[in-house]
């Protein structure tokens, strides 16, 4: 072996200098172990066999030692090197973990403290959630092996260690792999209707009466989620619960709410009763539990207007041959979204995320009176999602659009219901470092991330090849149950740095024509290759995704490695989210129908606002998002929490109102969840504190429109 300066790289990622010596040492501790004698002929001899090379892994010089030795027949030597390397191996670990235990236990919150993947929905930092977080960085060896395992077998050992290499150097990253769970669904809920939870291990049985149907529900939606990584969406929720409703108190019950029909000293009414059951069923929802790494189940609920319910539930039929009640659903629809509103003035209340999804002709809401109920609630401070199409199939809803499932720009991970559809697994693309990596090696950079999404769309496959595996052992009773169906369930290609990679390539981050198309250039390329790789049981999107974790991740290791870095925090947007001269139409044209087109997986506007506007102006709002084709979008409003008499306000205040402390939290989007600020990771908060909050000068354009 010629002795050159060659760089290693370490276990941990680092580089460093290669030591012969340090080879040569391991060598000889090996051969005194076993009290054999050893000379200076015979460790050259074994160094012979070596093949060292530029940023050659530790593990791989180590593997090389173990056959030399063999090779030159000091099987019992190798054997004892063997188990040094080990126990080393272990020793290390171990010291990780204490140091990891130790820094956990003094982080700030437990997103901060979080190595892997920090989650604002895990509220407090407590020993349930430092046991969830010890084994993940095992969870990540072993995916990552399940992985280039499959992929060597379908593509051969050079495709899985690119990969790796890639994986590795941080141009992919692959999504929630601290878990062995599949990523987020929207379920239907139709088998837990007839047959109860026995199909997925449970033992509760069909939901009878109204009381039955709330209990039941939260142990299926607490069992769903536990077999789920991301988001349990049950957009039929409010559908059967209207059902069940009906069946106690007639068809007709929302005609006569304040009716008496409560024989205990209670005395409850109708409206009483139906509220009791939102809160038994949303405060159950929002306590931790141990199955999620004590954080809540991320539980998404859809609201429809009329015609979108008619497109996707106009052909429904519950088992005793009845079919959903439009009239009596739109009145809950509406009596849970204000009672919803009100209860988020008493507590923090993160779930459900909901989205209204409302259908869309000639620039405005087809439905009039869910249009205006919509602009009333943002009106009144309520915050959740809107999803505007023009086309109910693009939802994906019930099974009857099972072959009918377009690519139109619909978000799973976001919370853009549909029944039993999905997100199988997420890998995500830094563009920034493709990009500025590809120019700056005189590559055409069309070219170079080509060759990256068809690696991601190779490695997609290995993962569902993966999946049907264990769905064969019956690992995963969901598919079997028929609460998710696997072949409505996508193989997302994330992106993350669009907006960082155009900065770099000096373009103005606004409407223009060189930023549409660079845009539309790099999500073209990835929508050409999902269209490739899709046949009748493989579909793929493109979803920007929401990166509350990879975002600050994506920033911090292109800075270490030289890459131009703009921000701390890589955007989720079309747009710079600390950029005040953008006015609310330029943001909403950013993330319109020329921006989204390619995006098959969805992307989401955060209209981030430092007050309320009235409901002119947000109905005004919702004609100027069917105008410019924004598909999905929210307002953002801080809400002011007191930490010290614990009143919650819907403005944002420098001071509670109630006991004038100064003492004061804010809750808003991190990004696709409502949550204190104190409870999102350092850098997050950091975030938080540079995002723009248009006033009232940014609204006098949209008024004009």
């Amino acid at each position: 072996m010629e002795i050159k300066n060659f760089t290693i790289t370490k276990r941990d990622g680092s580089k460093d200098r290669f030591s012969l010596d340090k080879i040569m040492n391991a060598i000889i501790k090996a051969f005194e172990s076993k009290n054999h004698p050893i000379d200076l002929g015979s460790i050259s001899k074994i160094i012979s066999h070596l093949n060292i090379h530029d940023d050659i892994k530790v593990e791989d010089i180590q593997n090389q030692v173990e056959e030399a030795l063999m090779r030159e027949g000091y099987f019992q030597v190798a054997k004892s090197f063997m188990l040094y390397r080990q126990q080393h191996t272990e020793d290390r670990e171990t010291l990780e973990r204490l140091k990891f235990l130790t820094e956990y236990c003094k982080a700030a919150n437990a997103a901060t403290g979080s190595k892997y993947d920090a989650n604002a929905n895990v509220e407090h930092k407590n020993i349930a959630t430092l046991i969830g977080e010890l084994p993940k960085s095992s969870f990540i060896r072993l995916n990552r092996r399940l992985l280039t395992d499959r992929i060597k077998k379908m593509y051969g050992k050079a495709l899985a260690d690119e990969y790796l290499d890639m994986l590795t150097h941080h141009f992919i990253y692959k999504n929630d792999e601290t878990s062995l769970a599949n990523y987020c669904a929207s379920i239907t809920m139709y088998p837990w209707l007839i047959g109860g939870t026995a199909s997925i291990g449970g033992n509760s049985t069909a939901p009878t009466n109204l009381k039955s149907f709330c209990g039941g529900f939260v142990n299926m939606v607490f069992m769903v989620s536990s077999m789920l990584s991301g988001a349990c969406a049950t957009p039929e929720f409010l559908m059967y619960l209207n059902y069940f409703i009906a069946l106690e108190y007639g068809k007709d019950y929302y005609k006569e709410a304040d009716k008496v029909v409560d024989l205990s000293l209670k005395r409850r009414t109708i409206d009483k009763v139906i509220t009791d059951c939102f809160e038994q069923i949303v405060y159950s929802i929002n306590q931790p539990t141990g199955a999620r790494n004590y954080q809540a189940v991320f539980w998404n609920v859809a609201y429809y207007d009329k015609f979108y319910f008619q497109s996707l539930f106009g052909n429904f039929y519950f088992p005793d041959g009845s079919q959903p009640d439009w009239e009596g659903l739109s009145w809950l629809q509406k009596r849970f979204m204000k009672w919803f509103n009100k209860e988020r003035t008493k507590t923090v209340l993160t779930f459900p995320v909901e989205t209204m999804a409302l259908l869309t002709k000639d620039g405005d809401c087809m439905d009039k009176e869910w249009g205006d109920f919509t602009a009333e609630m943002y009106a009144e401070g309520h915050s959740f999602f809107t999803y505007m199409s023009d086309n109910a199939d693009s939802l994906s809803s019930c099974c009857r659009l099972r072959n009918e499932i377009q690519d139109n720009g619909f978000s799973y991970t976001l919370g853009a219901g549909g029944v039993s559809t999905g997100s199988k697994s997420v890998l995500t693309i830094n563009l920034n470092r493709c990009i500025q990596y590809a120019i700056n090696h005189k590559m055409d950079y069309k070219e170079y991330l080509s060759h990256i999404i068809d690696l991601c769309h190779k490695v997609q496959l290995a993962y569902n090849e993966n999946l049907k595996e264990l769905q064969k052992q019956g690992m995963l009773p969901l598919f079997d149950a028929g609460y998710i169906n696997i072949g409505r369930q996508y193989l997302t290609i994330g992106i993350n740095g669009l907006v960082e990679a155009a900065e770099f390539m000096g373009l103005e981050i606004n409407d223009n024509p060189e930023y549409l198309k660079l845009v539309q250039t790099i999500l073209g390329l990835v929508e050409k290759y999902n269209r490739q790789y899709r046949s009748k049981d493989i579909l793929f999107n493109c979803e920007m995704i929401p990166a509350e974790n990879v975002g600050v991740k994506h920033a911090k290791w292109d800075r270490e490695d030289g890459y131009f870095v703009p921000r701390d925090c890589y955007n989720s947007y079309f747009y710079v989210v600390e950029d005040d001269s953008l006015n609310i139409i330029d943001k909403f044209k950013l993330h319109g129908a020329p921006y989204i087109q390619h995006l098959t997986g969805g992307s989401a506007l955060h209209m981030n606002l430092e007050e309320h506007l009235s409901k002119a102006q947000y109905r005004q709002l919702l004609k100027v998002a069917a105008k410019e084709g924004c598909n999905y979008f929210t307002f953002n409003i801080p809400n002011t929490i007191c930490n010290d008499c614990g009143h919650i306000d819907k403005r944002y205040l420098k001071e509670c109102p109630h006991c004038h402390s100064k003492n004061v939290d804010y809750m808003t989007r991190i990004i696709g969840y409502l949550k204190r600020v104190s409870n999102f990771s350092e850098p997050r908060q950091q975030e938080e504190h540079r995002r723009f909050y248009a006033g009232k000068e940014k609204l006098a354009v949209a008024e004009s429109c």
